[in-house]
Order: C-alpha cells, then structure tokens, then sequence
C-alpha cells in the first residue's frame, strides 16, 4: 500500500517559483467572463484535500525509471477528452477493465512488469486549433472540454464557466475513489482478467490471437500448480495522468510535500504538456519544470534534435531517471524517418527518457460525411514503426499512449470488426477525437504482444 503522507504549509520561496508562470507567454487558456470567480474556483480548489500524494508519485516515478531502462513497459490510456456525464460506475469499470485486459497480454509478450496508467481523473481540458466553431452563420467559442464549458452549440453553453474547475475536481475525486476500488478490491484478479481476453481470442473474428491466449492460459495453469500467490494478484497499482493544461486547476492543486518540502502537482500522477503547449519559453513548460511528478511531452514529426535537448535541459536538469517521458505522436507516414534522429541524437547525450508512442494523434483524418476518424491499420503501422525505430537505432521501445474507451463505440475505421465509414455514424459517441473501442483496443494490445516479443529476441 501506498503511504498516506501530509501537505506542509506553503513555502514562500517556493512558491514565488511556481508562480513564475505568470510571467510567460501562455497559450490555450479559457477566456473567462468573470475573472473574480475564476480567482475564487482556484482559491477553493486550493483548500480541498490532494487527489494524488507525493508517494504514490515517488513510487511512480521509479517504475517509469524501469521502463526507460527496458526492465518494464507502459501501458496509458484512456478517453480523448473526460465528461462529467461520463464518469459513471460503468464507464469507469469498463475503461479499467479494458487497460486490464491489455496489460496481461503486454505483460506476457514483454516478459516484464507493465505499468497501468489511465488517462482519468482529470483529462478534462482540451487544447483546440481555433478559438472559435462556426455553424453555419452561428460562431460561438470552441468546446475546451468540461471543466471549462459544455459542448451544446449555445451562447450560454459555450461560456466559460469557473464553477466548473470545481466540479471538474470532484469529478475526478469520485472517479480515482473508484478507480482505487477495482483496482484494489479484487476486480483485477488476475485469472478473472485473463478469463476475459479467452473469450475475446475465441471470437472467429480473432482467431489469430487464439494462440497468443492459450500460451498465456498455460502459464496461468502453471503459476496456479507451482502454488503461486494469486492473493498478491488481486490488486494492482494504477495510476491516474492527463495533460496538464488548465492553469487555474493545475495550479492550486500543486502541494508542498511534507516529507521533502518540494512541490508535487496533486492533480495526477503523471502530467504531460502538449505539442501546443510545449514552447520551451512558455508558461506551461516553466510550470512543470518546477514540480515533483515525472513529466511527459508530445513530440510531433517536426521535433529537431536541438528542439529534444532543450526540453530535456529544461525540464529535467539533474537527468532524474524516470523524470521525463517523450510521447511521439509522429504518424504512421512520418515515424520511420521523424523518430530515427531523435532517438540518434538522444545517444550521444546523457539523458535516459523514457520513449512511449502515441499512435493515435498523427493519424486523425475526416471523412466526406464530416466524421473524424482514424484507421486502426494506421495506427498499428505507427506502433510498427515505433518499434522498428527503436530496433534499429538499440534504444527501448518503453510504452504506448492510446484513446481508448471500454465502449463498444463506431470511432476508428477497420480491425476485426472491420467498421467503416457507413458505419460511423451508428456510435459515434466521442466529443472530441476519435478512440478505439473495446475490441480494437485488446486487437491492438495483442499485435504490441508480437512486438515486444520479437523485440526482446
């Protein structure tokens, strides 16, 4: 279990530094109409208990160390953008249950711990292209995703509204409880999650993965002979990350640590900065240089070499292992020629990220009935590539970073179910980017399995 540990007051000296931000060039901030009560939602956000603690962080943050040296692998994932509505019992389970069920195949195929990392609790703001949506004759302000304002195409939706910085920090409270209660309680038995993907892989649909199933059957049987302690495999620890974005809520959830005096962002576990928002001179990148938590940043296809050196100067100075995770969002086209560089370059500094592949976010496109989608072929080329990247350059291929839902929604075109673009529109449920569904996520779970298997050859 994870120690409990108390917030200290405030330090001055350190809190003049986290504040720095303020002084920086910001971008994808909500343009509240009352900038009083947003003041009075980060102050009351301010005075309510941690969601996450400095230990479970800590503890974190040596796992990631792992998998930057190929001893584990990382497995996040969860929904493009969190709702209010969304965070109910079932959804929730489901979304565990999902990253469950792929961890025991990756953890099979890997030979070595993964680490289960959900993007919840928290991944409720949203970076947008434009500041704006037009409908017709109708402009209103972009959806920013619910902690900031609602998705309904209406003047009095779209307005920026503070009181949602306080129902988007009880909503991830209630979710984490939850979250905390499968994971603990028994819901990720090993044998029972397993059980799960048999019925998956005997779908005639999958029947190439049947085999993969079976091998990992056998060594259940096996363990189960030996005597193992399958009460040890009960619980598992899981970790809760989303994109650190939202300043008024980022902010007053960042605590000195009792034990240390350092600052932890008790917001999650894990905070990443977006391809958006990751200017090396800019108040997102200053903000979290200065916290405790391991940090990710997305990294497109135009990242330069000197561009990496920067963010790892910046962001981790005392080369801390398990400190900073590159997220590449490359695209399927671009990865096998964007990525061999970095990965070159990394070499001849003395940093050790941690290398993790979104494969999901370089492969949006939009269909002529205006649905945005990605192919699941896309997406599986892109890990593909990732893992021939690194193959070939004798780094580590450390995790993957996917939108995903337990639902069996109609949001990414192809894998076994061979959804197409007619059939888009029959669950289309996402408010923002598109995800794999239940299927196509355990599908892609056991295609890594053959990667990382093959890899470890």
């Amino acid at each position: 279990m994870f120690e409990i540990d108390t917030v200290a007051p405030q330090d001055p000296d350190v809190l003049e530094g986290l504040d720095y931000w303020r002084t920086l060039p910001i971008k994808q901030q909500p343009a509240w109409p009352d900038a009083a009560a947003a003041e009075a939602a980060s102050a009351e956000i301010a005075t309510l208990p941690p969601l996450v603690f400095a230990g479970e962080v800590d503890v974190l943050r040596s796992r990631l160390a792992e998998a930057a040296q190929g001893k584990a692998f990382l497995l996040q994932g969860g929904d493009c953008a969190e709702t209010f509505a969304g965070a109910t019992a079932d959804s929730i389970r489901d979304r565990v249950k999902t990253i469950l069920q792929m961890a025991v195949v990756l953890t099979y195929g890997a030979s070595m711990p993964v680490i289960k990392m959900g993007r919840m609790a928290g991944q409720f703001a949203k970076p947008r292209s434009s500041d704006f949506e037009t409908r017709g004759d109708v402009t209103l302000p972009a959806y920013r995703g619910d902690i900031i304002n609602g998705y309904d195409f209406t003047p009095e939706s779209r307005q920026a509204d503070p009181r949602r910085l306080i129902r988007g920090y009880h909503t991830a409270a209630s979710t984490l409880n939850l979250v905390r209660a499968f994971t603990q309680g028994g819901f990720a038995d090993l044998r029972q999650v397993h059980s799960w993907n048999k019925g998956f892989a005997e779908n005639p649909a999958n029947a190439r993965y049947e085999h993969l199933a079976k091998e990992i059957d056998r060594a259940i049987r096996f363990m189960d002979a030996c005597g193992a302690d399958f009460d040890e495999l009960r619980h598992v620890e899981f970790y809760a990350s989303h994109e650190g974005l939202l300043m008024d809520y980022e902010r007053p959830m960042t605590r000195i640590d009792s034990r240390s005096g350092l600052p932890y962002d008790t917001s999650g576990h894990f905070i990443w900065v977006g391809e958006r928002t990751r200017d090396i001179d800019g108040a997102h990148v200053d903000f979290l240089s200065r916290v405790r938590n391991p940090i990710g940043v997305k990294l497109g296809p135009t990242t330069s070499v000197s561009d990496m050196e920067a963010l790892i100067d910046r962001l981790d100075p005392e080369r801390e292992p398990g400190r900073l995770t590159f997220i590449t969002r490359m695209g399927a086209g671009k990865i096998r020629d964007a990525l061999p560089p970095l990965l070159e370059g990394i070499k001849a500094m003395d940093a050790n990220p941690l290398w993790v592949s979104d494969p999901m976010h370089g492969n949006g496109l939009t269909t002529p009935t205006g649905y945005k989608t990605r192919r699941f072929d896309d997406v599986v080329d892109e890990v593909r590539g990732f893992f021939e990247s690194h193959r070939a350059v004798g780094t580590y291929p450390g995790g993957i970073h996917v939108e995903l839902t337990g639902d069996d929604v109609t949001e990414c075109l192809g894998g076994s179910e061979q959804i197409d673009e007619a059939t888009l529109a029959t669950r289309y449920e996402s408010l923002c980017d598109p995800r794999l569904n239940h299927v196509q996520s355990l599908e892609l779970a056991f295609l890594v399995a053959e990667e990382l298997s093959s890899h470890a050859r």
